[in-house]
C-alpha cells in the first residue's frame, strides 16, 4: 500500500478535501435525528396549549423545522463536494498508477518482461488498476463515512437513550466476526481468479495474433473450446467467491431486523413504564433512525469489505510490477558516444535464467571490425538471435564481455547504445498510422527525401508508389493490410533512416525473393559503407558475399571465415550450401 500510495502525488489535496467534507456530512447527519426528536416532542406538547403559548410553541416548531432544512442542505452540499473531490482523486490516482506501471515496463529488460508475461502486464494495467480505482473511491468516501456514522450515532444514541444503545455493542462484534470469516474464505478464490484472467488474456492475445493460422488450419472450433474452458474456470472461482461474499447480505439483514425489533420493543416498554420520563416518543423515533443509520453504515462497510477483498490481490499484483528492479541499468558514469561500429565478443557465455542448466551461448570469441558485413547462419535454436541481442544490451552476458566501439556495453548509457544500433527482427512490427509515420520511428526528423531514399534502398518504394495515397497510406494495426515481404522492407527502410553504427538484420529478408534480397544488400554497401552490417539468414546466398561468416551450432561458434574458406573448412556450412544448391537445381 505504501508503494502504491506514492502514486497519489498531486491528488493528495482532493483526497484530504474528501475526508474533510465526509466528516462534516457525517456530523450533520447524526445531528438531524436529535433535532427531529425535539420537533416531535414539541408537537406532542401542543395538547392543551392556547393563545400566546400555542403561538410561541408554533414559532419554536418553525425554527426547528428551518434548522432541519438548513442542516439537510448543508449535508447535501458536503456530500456533493465530497463526491466531486472523491471522483477526481480516484480517477487521478488510477491515472498515475497506469503511468507509473507503463513507465516501469518501458525500463524493463526482456528478462523482466518474460518474468511477468505480456498478457499479465496488460491485465495489471487494465483490470487491476480499475479494481484499485474503485476500491480507493470507496475507501476515502464510504470507508470513512460509515465508521464515523457508526461512532457518532452510538455516542448520540447513548446520550439520548442510555442503556438502550447497548444493543449496538452486541450487534457490531457479531457482524465484524462474520465478515472476517467471509473474507478468509473468499480471498483465496479471488486470488485464483486474477491468475486465470492472465491465462485468459494470453489466450485471446495469442488467438488474435495468430488468426490467419487458426483459419488456415480450420481450428476455430478448437480455439472456441479452449477459450470456453478458460472462461468457465474463471466462472467457477468467481461463483464460489461471490456465493461466499453474498452471505454478508443475510448476515446484515439479520442484524438490522434484530436491532429494529429490540429497539421498538424495549423502547416502547420504557415509554409506557416511565410515562415518558426516561424516554419519550421523540427519543424513540431518533433511536430508530440512529439504529437504521448505524446498520446502513455497517451494510456499506460490508460492501467495502467485499471490494477491498477483491482489490487486495490487485494491489499486490500492481505492487509487484512497481517493486520490480530492471535487470539492466545505467552505470554510474555512462559513456554517451559510440565512436564506431566495431563489435567484440570476448569469451561470452549467456543463459536466459540464473537457474537454467544449459547455456544459450558458450565461449563466443568474435571480433568484427567497423564497417564490415558479417553473415551468421545456423540451425534453429543455434543461438543466432540470442548472440546479436547481446550487442544493444537487450540482455546482459552471464560471463565474458561484449564491446562496441572498443568499450564494454555495460559502460554505455543504454539509450545512447541502442540508438547507435538498428535491429530488424524476425517478427516485424509495424504500428498503426501512415507509412511515413512508421518510417519516422527510425528518425523523427527525417525529411521526405530521406524517407524516399531509404525506401528505394530497401526496395519498399516499388509497392509504396502503387498505393493511391503513397507514403500517406494508412497501415492497420499490426500491419494486416501489407504482406510479409512488404512489412520486412518497411522495417529495413525504418532502420536505414536511423543511420546506425551497427545494423542487425535478423532473418529479415526471408519473405523477399533472392533478387530483391541481393539488391537490398547492394544498397547497403553503397549507402552505409561505414556501418557494421550483421545479417542473420537461412539462405547461403544472403551471406556468401559477406566479409565474415559466422557458423553457429547449438550455442557455439562452430566456424568463422569467408565463403571460400568455409567451403573448405566447415562441414556444417558446406552441407547447408550443397543442400540449398541441390534444392535450387531440382527446382
Amino acid at each position: 500500500m505504501k508503494r502504491i500510495l506514492k502514486c497519489l502525488r498531486e491528488y493528495k489535496k482532493p483526497t484530504l478535501l474528501t475526508l474533510l467534507f465526509i466528516t462534516l456530512e457525517a456530523l450533520i447527519e447524526t445531528q438531524i435525528p436529535t433535532t427531529t426528536a425535539d420537533l416531535v416532542n414539541s408537537i406532542k406538547g401542543f395538547n392543551g396549549l392556547t393563545g400566546d403559548a400555542a403561538s410561541a410553541a408554533m414559532n419554536s416548531v418553525l425554527r426547528t423545522g428551518l434548522t432541519l432544512a438548513v442542516m439537510a442542505v448543508l449535508s447535501l452540499i458536503c456530500g456533493g463536494v465530497a463526491g466531486y473531490t472523491c471522483s477526481k482523486a480516484a480517477a487521478g490516482f488510477a491515472k498515475n498508477i497506469r503511468h507509473d506501471i507503463y513507465g516501469k515496463v518501458q525500463d524493463f529488460s526482456f528478462e523482466n518482461i518474460d518474468k511477468f508475461s505480456s498478457s499479465s502486464l496488460v491485465t495489471r494495467l487494465t483490470t487491476d488498476v480499475a479494481n484499485v480505482q474503485f476500491a480507493y473511491m470507496m475507501l476515502i468516501r464510504m470507508a470513512v463515512r460509515s465508521p464515523l456514522m457508526v461512532v457518532f450515532c452510538i455516542i448520540m444514541a447513548h446520550r439520548m437513550a442510555g442503556s438502550l444503545s447497548m444493543t449496538f455493542v452486541f450487534i457490531i462484534p457479531v457482524l465484524v466476526i462474520g465478515l472476517a470469516l467471509i473474507g478468509i474464505v473468499a480471498l483465496p478464490a479471488f486470488r485464483r481468479v486474477f491468475k486465470k484472467y492472465d491465462k485468459l488474456n494470453e489466450s485471446i492475445e495469442e488467438n488474435v495474433r495468430g488468426m490467419r493460422v487458426v483459419k488456415g488450419f480450420a481450428r476455430e472450433k478448437y480455439e472456441n473450446e479452449k477459450f470456453d474452458t478458460a472462461a468457465n474456470n474463471i466462472r467457477k472461482d468467481f461463483t464460489f467467491a461471490e456465493r461466499v461474499v453474498a452471505l454478508n447480505n443475510p448476515l446484515m439483514q439479520l442484524c438490522v431486523n434484530f436491532n429494529m425489533v429490540f429497539v421498538m420493543y424495549v423502547g416502547s416498554k420504557l415509554i409506557i413504564e416511565s410515562k415518558g420520563g426516561y424516554i419519550d416518543v421523540g427519543q424513540l423515533s431518533a433511536m430508530l433512525t440512529y439504529a437504521f443509520q448505524i446498520l446502513m453504515s455497517l451494510m456499506f462497510l460490508s460492501i467495502i469489505f467485499v471490494v477491498m477483498t477483491m482489490s487486495a490481490e490487485s494491489v499486490k499484483r500492481i505492487s509487484e510490477v512497481l517493486a520490480e528492479t530492471p535487470s539492466l541499468s545505467n552505470p554510474g558514469s555512462p559513456v554517451y558516444e559510440v565512436k564506431d561500429g566495431s563489435v567484440d565478443f570476448e569469451n561470452v557465455a549467456f543463459k536466459y535464467s540464473k537457474d537454467a542448466e544449459q547455456y544459450a551461448i558458450s565461449g563466443a570469441d568474435i571480433h568484427i571490425p567497423s564497417g564490415a558485413t558479417v553473415g551468421i547462419i545456423g540451425g534453429t535454436g543455434s543461438g543466432k538471435s540470442t548472440l546479436v541481442q547481446l550487442i544493444p544490451r537487450l540482455y546482459d552476458v552471464t560471463d565474458g564481455r561484449v564491446k562496441v566501439g572498443g568499450i564494454d556495453v555495460k559502460d554505455y548509457d543504454i539509450p545512447s547504445l541502442r540508438d547507435s544500433v538498428a535491429m530488424v527482427l524476425q517478427k516485424n512490427v509495424i504500428f498503426s498510422g501512415t507509412i511515413s509515420e512508421n518510417l519516422r520511428w527510425g528518425n523523427p526528423e527525417a525529411t521526405d527525401e530521406e524517407i524516399a531514399e531509404a525506401c528505394r534502398l530497401a526496395r519498399a518504394d516499388e509497392f509504396i508508389n502503387t498505393f493511391p495515397d503513397g507514403y500517406d497510406t494508412k497501415i492497420e494495426q499490426g500491419g494486416t493490410n501489407v504482406s510479409g515481404g512488404q512489412k520486412q522492407r518497411l522495417c529495413i527502410a525504418r532502420a536505414l533512416l536511423k543511420k546506425p553504427r551497427i545494423l542487425i538484420l535478423d532473418d529479415s529478408t526471408s519473405a523477399v525473393d533472392t533478387k530483391t534480397d541481393a539488391l537490398i544488400r547492394e544498397g547497403f554497401r553503397n549507402y552505409i559503407p561505414d556501418t557494421t552490417k550483421i545479417i542473420i539468414a537461412q539462405r547461403i546466398s544472403s551471406v556468401q558475399d559477406a566479409d565474415m561468416i559466422i557458423v553457429m551450432d547449438n550455442g557455439l561458434v562452430a566456424d568463422i571465415g569467408t565463403n571460400e574458406t568455409l567451403m573448405k573448412t566447415s562441414s556444417i556450412y558446406r552441407e547447408v550450401y550443397q543442400q540449398q544448391t541441390a534444392d535450387v537445381a531440382t527446382a
